[in-house]
């Protein structure tokens, strides 16, 4: 059981090391949140692309708009996070659609999945308990799809 004290302490440092990407970048699995014309084009791409590609620039957007999700989550922004929250929640449907189409990367796509998952799960601790349910929503719908990638990455 951890004292309030430990908790007063540990609380601003998870959040320094959630929305800091620096301190994650270092592990190689994050990447610079592009601007909103940024993201607008990583999405024009992935409508776009051809079938074998979508799966895996969708899960790249997953994971972008993660880190976004987490940041506003940080600064307090969580009507924005909801949105964030919903626009992840339907490029999961669309990995999910997409995996039957013979998708390219799987096994890089799964790993991706699986950073965005972690780091959701964490910005979970980060928001008040009313905020949470928008949250485990779209971290319930990210592990199904999840799962649904490591079926596919081991079929192959």
């Amino acid at each position: 059981m951890r004292s309030p004290v430990a908790s007063l302490v540990l609380a601003p440092i998870l959040a320094f090391v959630l929305v800091n990407p620096s301190l994650c970048r270092a592990s190689g699995t994050e990447k610079e949140v592009p601007d909103a014309a940024g993201l607008q084009q990583l999405e024009l791409q992935a409508q776009h692309a051809e079938a074998r590609e979508q799966a895996y620039l969708y899960t790249e957007l997953v994971q972008v708009y993660t880190q976004v999700a987490g940041k506003q989550m940080a600064s307090g922004e969580m009507d924005k996070a909801n949105a964030t929250l919903q626009r992840i929640r339907r490029f999961a449907a669309l990995i999910h659609e997409n995996l039957a189409r013979n998708a390219k990367r799987l096994k890089d796509a799964e790993m991706m999945l699986h950073t965005a998952t972690y780091h959701l799960g964490q910005y979970m601790h980060m928001v008040s308990g009313e905020d949470q349910p928008a949250v485990a929503s779209t971290l319930h719908d990210l592990d199904k799809v999840h799962d649904e990638l490591l079926t596919q990455v081991f079929a192959h």
